[in-house]
C-alpha cells in the first residue's frame, strides 16, 4: 500500500475544516483508512463536516514526517486558524513522531486548533500539556461523537472526556451512543473493492477482563462491554458479501461471549459468506453452541493465552483455568477448526524456564500457530505503574519492550526472543516440544517488524 491516503469530503463553503491524520503501523493488506479512523470520519462526514483525512504507513518505505507536515499545513491554506481544527490519533508506535510534528507545525505557522486522542491520550493521567505543550484539546475515550462536538464550533466547550490545555483535568472518558454511530463501510470511508477483500471489524467494544498490560481496559475498572446494533452490523455483512469480501479480522477484545457473537455467525451462514473470519477469543467462554455456530464458516479462532503459570498470570491479572484451555484445545481438534495461541515473554515473575514451560505445553499439544510476543509497558495501564514493583526495564527500540525485571536478565530475554523467532519460523509446522524448537534457533533474530497494532 502507499504511505498516504486522503479523501476530501465536500460540504458547503461556510463550514469548519476538519483534517484528521493518522499515522498507522499497517500490512499491505490492510485498508488504506485504519478503522477507529474512518469511524471518526464517517461520524463527522455523518454531521455534514468539511472533512479531510490523511493516512501515513509509518512501516513503510517512504515515509517522511516532511510529508505529513506539508500535507497538514496545503490543507490549512487560506483559512482562517479558528476555523481549522486537525486531530491526531497518538498510539505508543507514532508518540515520538507526533511530538517532532507538533513542533514542527507551530515552526511553520500553523496557528488552527490541535486536538489529540488515542490510546497515549486516553490513558494517560494529569500533564498531558506537559507531554505536548503544543496541544489545545485532549479526548480520551471514543473519539466520534467529542470530534462532532468539537469541530461544530471555534469555542472551547465543555464535553466529557476532553479536557483543553490549562483547564482543570477532570479525566474522564469520552463515550458514544453505539446504537446511533455511523459505520465507515455503509458510508463508504472505507471503500470496498476488488483490491480491497481484507478489512479489520467490530462487533462490539470494550472487555469483561482487567488484564495489567492492556489498554482494553479503563484505569481500576473493567472496560464495559456494548454490542453494535444488529441491523447495522447484518448491513455491514450483506454489503461485505456483495462486495467479495474474503478475509475479515473482527478486533473485538473477546469475540465469542453469549447470542451476539452467536447471532453474528449464523447471520454470515445465512448469507452464505465464504471468507475467511478471524476472531479473539477466550478458552474459559469456549463452550459447544459457540463452536457449533461455526461450522460451515472459515473461522481461524485466536486465543491470548500469555502464560500456564499462575504466579505471572496472577501478576497481570489474567489467570487461566488450564483444564479448561486443555478441554478447548481438544475439541477444537476434534472439529478441525483452525486456531492459534499467543504468549507473552518478559512477564512480572516469569524466568526462562518457566516460559520454556509454557512453550513445551502449547507444543505438546500440537497447537497449530503458536506466536510469542515481547511484554510492552503501554502507557496508563496498571503494569505501566507497577514497573517498579516487578524490576521491569525497558529497551530503546522505536517500540519499547522490556528486556530486564527481578526474575530475567537481558541474556534471558534474547534467549526468549530466539525462542519466538523460531516460532516464526515453523509457523504451521511447529515442532512437538521445547527441546526440538530449540534446536531451530538461529542467532540475532530481527524483531523490527514483530508487533503491530494491528495484529
Amino acid at each position: 500500500m502507499s504511505t498516504m491516503f486522503s479523501k476530501v469530503i465536500p460540504v458547503p463553503p461556510q463550514a469548519r475544516r476538519v483534517i484528521l491524520v493518522s499515522i498507522d503501523w499497517t500490512r499491505d493488506k490492510d485498508p488504506r483508512l485504519p478503522l477507529g479512523h474512518a469511524s471518526i470520519v464517517a461520524a463527522l462526514r455523518n454531521a455534514d463536516f468539511d472533512v479531510q483525512a490523511f493516512s501515513f504507513a509509518i512501516n513503510r518505505p517512504g515515509f517522511s514526517e516532511e510529508r505529513i507536515l506539508s500535507s497538514i499545513l496545503e490543507c490549512a491554506r487560506g483559512l482562517e486558524s479558528r476555523d481549522v481544527d486537525l486531530g491526531l490519533g497518538v498510539y505508543i508506535w507514532n508518540d515520538r513522531v507526533v511530538k517532532r510534528l507538533l513542533g514542527a507545525l507551530r515552526r511553520s505557522g500553523f496557528e488552527g486548533r490541535i486536538i489529540l486522542g488515542g490510546p497515549q491520550i486516553s490513558y494517560a493521567g494529569e500533564g498531558l500539556e506537559k507531554l505536548y505543550p503544543e496541544v489545545d484539546g485532549f479526548i480520551r475515550g471514543y473519539g466520534e461523537e467529542a470530534m462532532v462536538a468539537l469541530a461544530a464550533t471555534s469555542e472551547r466547550i465543555p464535553f466529557p472526556g476532553v479536557h483543553w490545555a490549562g483547564q482543570v483535568d477532570a479525566g474522564l472518558q469520552a463515550q458514544a451512543k453505539l446504537e446511533t454511530l455511523a459505520s465507515p463501510f455503509l458510508r463508504d470511508v472505507i471503500e470496498l473493492s476488488a483490491e480491497q477483500r481484507f478489512i479489520r471489524w467490530e462487533t462490539q467494544r470494550g472487555c469483561p477482563f482487567r488484564c495489567s498490560f492492556c489498554q482494553h481496559r479503563e484505569a481500576g475498572s473493567r472496560l464495559r462491554r456494548r454490542d453494535l446494533p444488529m441491523a447495522r452490523l447484518a448491513e455491514e455483512m450483506e454489503l461485505f458479501v456483495r462486495s467479495g469480501v474474503d478475509d475479515i479480522a473482527v478486533l473485538d477484545p473477546l469475540f465469542n461471549l453469549g447470542d451476539h457473537a452467536l447471532t453474528v455467525l449464523r447471520t454470515f451462514r445465512r448469507l452464505d459468506y465464504r471468507g475467511r473470519l478471524s476472531l479473539q477469543c477466550h478458552f474459559s467462554t469456549l463452550d459447544d453452541e459457540f463452536l457449533h455456530a461455526c461450522e460451515g464458516l472459515d473461522v481461524r479462532l485466536e486465543f491470548g493465552l500469555q502464560t500456564i503459570h499462575e504466579k505471572e498470570a496472577r501478576a497481570v491479572e489474567r489467570v487461566n483455568h488450564l483444564e479448561k484451555v486443555e478441554e478447548g484445545i481438544r475439541k477444537l481438534h476434534a472439529r478441525g477448526i483452525p486456531f492459534e495461541v499467543s504468549i507473552i515473554f518478559g512477564l512480572p515473575e516469569q524466568t526462562l524456564a518457566s516460559f520454556r514451560q509454557t512453550l513445551d505445553f502449547c507444543l505438546r499439544r500440537q497447537v497449530p500457530v503458536l506466536k510469542a510476543f515481547p511484554l510492552m509497558l503501554l502507557r496508563g495501564t496498571q503494569l505501566e505503574r507497577e514497573r517498579a514493583r516487578w524490576g521491569l526495564e525497558e529497551n530503546n527500540a522505536p517500540i519499547p519492550s522490556v528486556v530486564r525485571s527481578y526474575t530475567f536478565d537481558e541474556q534471558e530475554w534474547s534467549r526468549m526472543e530466539a525462542l519466538a523467532e523460531a516460532l516464526r519460523r515453523t509457523e504451521g509446522s511447529h515442532p512437538d516440544c521445547v527441546e526440538a524448537l530449540e534446536e531451530r534457533v538461529a542467532p540475532a533474530p530481527d524483531t523490527s517488524d514483530w508487533w503491530s497494532p494491528a495484529a
